[in-house]
């Protein structure tokens, strides 16, 4: 009789505890639900933002002339709208950019997830993640006034790099977007089961083999969403573009030791507030952020579909 007079009085207690829980249970779920629309209605006004001046820009440029044509000047006496520059000027940053974080970020994660000591470890990556505390506009200064004349001293030649130029840009770009890859790569491989190490340790797998051939693969789909989201940050980034990589639109550039705008970087020099509003010149503007925010998309919608399909279940 006792026992089942203390076991009834147990699950009161459990049911009267799980009453009091439901109420901030319930706020929390509103308040999860609110964060989750504040970011879909935010990425809805974007588009309603960027819809109506860019539709009234194609009903004056057509999509084979902005896609196809290689000069971009509209502010300019002699007017043309095909956006191929801005778009190579992007690419070549990205790229350069990419190959500088890569290694950096990926070689980063490796030894704070492998190789380093629990101390070492939360030492060194606050300090790896205050670099993506930096404001971007130190680094495009940093960038213009001290990594540049260095790169001028090292190249002394006569077509060696300007003042502003697409390389200078892209280093500062990597070294930012660096914390991006090795943080969240870290915490994937850090997610990755002991017993697969210890399983490849008891094969005779030097640490080496075990960090490359083990650990890496089976961390492979948080690694590909690191990157991708770093690949998004450097299309995105505007002020480091700006100030180091120069505002030429004229032409296609692929040469990283010249100077030229991005999209972003036009985006941010146009918009200065001397055009007229509803010009042809203020509409593109709005066209050239649309076609960024598609290549954003596209990026996060591979990113996505790109983790679910080399994503690893452990138990």
């Amino acid at each position: 009789m006792t026992t089942s007079t203390q076991s009834a009085g147990s699950v009161a207690g459990n049911s009267l505890r799980r009453g009091r829980r439901r109420p901030i249970e319930s706020i929390v779920q509103v308040l999860l639900v609110a964060a989750a629309l504040v970011s879909i209605v935010t990425t809805v006004g974007i588009v309603i933002a960027l819809a109506d001046p860019t539709i009234e820009f194609f009903q004056q440029v057509s999509l084979v002339e902005f896609f196809t044509t290689t000069s971009w000047t509209p502010t300019f006496a002699q007017k043309a709208y095909g956006v191929l520059p801005l778009v190579s000027a992007t690419l070549v940053v990205t790229a350069i950019a990419l190959i500088i974080a890569v290694p950096i970020g990926l070689g980063s994660a490796i030894y704070l997830s492998e190789y380093a000591k629990p101390a070492t470890r939360r030492v060194l990556k606050p300090i790896i993640e205050l670099l993506a505390g930096v404001p971007t506009v130190v680094y495009g200064f940093v960038a213009l006034f001290a990594l540049n004349p260095l790169l001028q001293k090292w190249w002394p030649t006569d077509n060696g790099p300007g003042f502003q130029n697409l390389l200078i840009a892209g280093i500062a770009m990597g070294i930012m977007i660096v914390p991006t890859i090795a943080s969240i790569s870290e915490d994937s491989m850090a997610a990755v089961p002991r017993s697969l190490r210890e399983g490849a340790y008891a094969l005779a797998s030097t640490k080496m083999q075990v960090s490359t051939r083990v650990v890496v693969p089976a961390a492979i789909s948080g690694i590909v969403a690191a990157v991708v989201l770093g690949v998004s940050r450097a299309v995105g980034e505007t002020m480091i573009v700006t100030i180091a990589g120069g505002l030429t639109s004229d032409r296609v550039v692929f040469n990283p030791l010249e100077g030229a705008a991005t999209m972003t970087a036009f985006i941010a020099n146009i918009s200065s507030g001397d055009i007229p509003v509803g010009s042809l010149d203020y509409d593109s503007v709005f066209a050239v952020g649309a076609l960024l925010f598609l290549i954003t998309f596209a990026l996060n919608a591979v990113s996505i579909r790109m983790v679910r399909r080399f994503r690893e279940v452990y138990e």
